[in-house]
């Protein structure tokens, strides 16, 4: 028998040691509920968690992101809808003004309420906000910048892609014109009694009328019709074929501003540019036609020009900047639309007077201003939201007036495309709401997986580890019971010394 090394005591020792580490980590996970609770416990399974936390998590806000997104164009679309609202109202107004039962301030009350609402549309374009940030005023949309200020009123398609596009201004649009070829002194009056038709608006001319009263007279019907009237201090040339054509200002057909009260030559002005636009101008009488310098008949009606516009090429052979080779151009006036049966359209504006003819210009298409939304737990798993801008300029209504049946005529076809046009960024923003809600249910299902997935691994099984923790706790019990009863041991030799 030995005394210096009890090596029953020290084994026992030892399994109550284990036993005793063992009760703890069962103790600290029923307390806990974690099955890890430090890398020693499971390391690879500590590092999958980890990752797999950082997923969950940012699952979770990319789902409170989209559902921002859609709170967004919620927004957006309740702004719109009273937009809808405004144009139908101004369409009916249109169609009211068209009737020509209606007298002059009849109309003016018509237009001041067109106008009205026009202005509301401006400012919800304007003034809607989300969060600080504007929804309507096109700051949420793609950019287009060009080398050229005669290019405005850009308005592209959700295929347009970024990109760098170029196109050739061959020639403006031009106004219908009708050049007065009589140099009216101011001290000249009307020879006779007469009625002036200027797009069907009829102004009464009395004998003796002084070139002031038959101006001022002129120059109200002729907004009635739509048209502008200036006097001139030279008739343009070649002044033997009147009437000239005219792009931007008056001083780009050669004609010279002036005074009415210093006399000179009248020039009739359509206020639309394009093919479309005529200006039917004619006198009853053939003595006060001869005065004023205009036709007492006009069987060929003037019209203006619309944009001559192609696309610009590079390489050999020719290939198109920017645009594909289905892509097609058709004018109106001074407006443009780009478009292929893809869906591809850009429209814009050339400004006349703006542009050198036959000049190139050049259009680059960015994602800058479109609204990003992280709808991912990872890098780059976005979402690109664009909202483009709804204003009366965009709409292309902030030039309607209804003062004449032609004018309203006009205005009914342009609240037409207004309401075509909202309904379209409606219809775009409804698309977007409806990818974002899927994009949370996903979100949400795969945050819910993941996180049965991390349970699995993380969670303790409550049961399990109760019947651990039993086995231990005994174990422990014994262990102390048993090496009380080792440390006895060596009392034996005691006996034999006796």
């Amino acid at each position: 028998m030995k005394i210096n090394h009890n090596m029953s005591a020290l084994i026992a020792n030892k399994r109550l040691l284990a036993s005793d580490k063992s009760l703890s980590v069962s103790i600290e996970r029923l307390s806990t509920g974690f099955r890890i609770n430090r890398a020693s416990d499971d390391a690879a399974g500590m590092a999958i968690s980890t990752k797999m936390k950082a997923q969950i998590k940012g699952l979770a806000q990319a789902s409170r992101n989209a559902s921002d997104g859609v709170s967004v164009l919620d927004t957006a679309d309740g702004a719109l809808t009273e937009v809808h609202a405004m144009l139908q109202r101004m369409r009916e107004l249109s169609v009211q003004a068209a009737n020509e039962t209606n007298t002059p301030d009849d109309l003016e009350a018509i237009q001041a309420e067109i106008s009205s609402l026009r202005d509301e549309i401006d400012r919800i374009s304007r003034d809607t906000e989300f969060n600080t940030k504007h929804l309507l005023d096109g700051t949420l949309d793609q950019r287009v910048f060009t080398d050229n200020r005669g290019i405005t009123r850009m308005d592209i398609s959700d295929t347009v892609t970024a990109n760098d596009y170029s196109i050739t201004v061959v020639s403006d649009a031009t106004h219908a014109v009708v050049a007065g070829a009589a140099n009216i002194a101011p001290a000249d009056t009307a020879p006779a009694e007469g009625v002036v038709t200027i797009n069907g608006v009829e102004v009464k001319i009395s004998q003796g009328d002084t070139f002031e009263e038959v101006y001022e007279k002129l120059r109200e019907g002729a907004e009635r019709g739509e048209v502008k009237l200036l006097v001139s201090a030279t008739q343009a040339p070649p002044a033997a074929t009147p009437p000239a054509t005219m792009a931007g200002k008056p001083e780009d057909a050669g004609y010279v501003p002036t005074d009415v009260t210093n006399g000179g030559f009248l020039i009739f002005v359509s206020d639309e540019y394009g093919s479309a636009t005529e200006l039917d101008l004619k006198c009853d009488d053939p003595d006060l036609a001869n005065f004023l310098g205009i036709p007492q008949d006009n069987p060929n009606v003037p019209h203006g020009e619309d944009v001559k516009v192609e696309f610009a090429t590079t390489g050999n052979p020719p290939e198109r900047v920017g645009f594909g080779s289905q892509a097609t151009i058709l004018a109106e006036g001074n407006y443009v639309t780009i478009s292929d049966r893809n869906g591809f359209e850009m429209k814009f504006e050339v400004t006349p007077g703006q542009i050198t003819p036959n000049s190139q210009v050049n259009m680059e298409v960015t994602n800058i201003g479109t609204m990003t939304l992280q709808i991912g737990a990872n890098e780059n798993q976005t979402v690109d939201v664009r909202i483009p801008e709804v204003s009366s300029r965009t709409l292309y209504i902030d030039k309607v007036n209804v003062c004449t049946v032609t004018g309203a005529d006009r205005a009914i076809t342009s609240f037409d495309g207004a309401i075509a046009k909202v309904s379209e960024v409606r219809s775009s923003i409804g698309a977007y709401q409806n990818r974002l809600d899927y994009a949370v249910s996903s979100l949400d299902g795969t945050e819910l997986n993941m996180t049965q997935a991390l349970s699995r691994i993380e969670d303790v099984d409550m049961a399990e580890e109760m019947t651990e923790y039993t086995k231990y706790n005994v174990l422990t019990q014994a262990a102390t019971s048993v090496l009380a009863q080792a440390n006895d041991i060596p009392q034996q030799v005691l006996q034999l010394l006796q």
